[in-house]
């Protein structure tokens, strides 16, 4: 199969409620990416232009140089470079060998507008966020 795994693609909650068809639509518009323990794989303050999703590994999430959290397999980041062509708001570095899977916005697009509930469930994602910057939360 080409593109993500669906089993890992339902443990997403931005794509938990979608059908077999549509997360097939989602698991097609993604690729396979690895890099390497020490690997930056987002950094903050530069562009960013991708979403991804881990199937194997571990990363670290800093912001401003604190640590504020680990990521590993069925985690997500990069969600909001989907939607925006602005700056990395935290950085990403694999802590072990990471495989992901990634999709750009000009892939995500076509699905949400095809997909009035990626769509919904990506503003519920988003305002989560923003509630837990608000509070100062990771």
């Amino acid at each position: 199969m080409a593109g993500a795994p669906l089993e890992l693609l339902q443990r997403v909650p931005l794509f938990a409620d979608l059908d077999r068809r549509e997360l097939q639509q989602v698991a097609e518009s993604m690729k396979q990416r690895t890099f390497k323990a020490g690997d930056v794989v987002a950094q903050e303050g530069s562009g960013g232009v991708g979403f991804f999703v881990i199937e194997d590994g571990q990363a670290r999430v800093t912001v401003r140089g604190a640590e504020r959290g680990a990521l590993g397999p069925g985690d997500y980041f990069g969600e909001i470079a989907l939607i925006s062509e602005g700056e990395r708001s935290a950085t990403v570095t694999a802590e072990t060998d990471l495989r992901c899977y990634g999709m750009t916005p000009w892939n995500f697009r076509p699905l949400v507008e095809q997909n009035a509930g990626i769509a919904w469930k990506m503003l519920q994602i988003l305002a989560q966020k923003l509630r837990q910057a608000e509070r100062g939360e990771s």
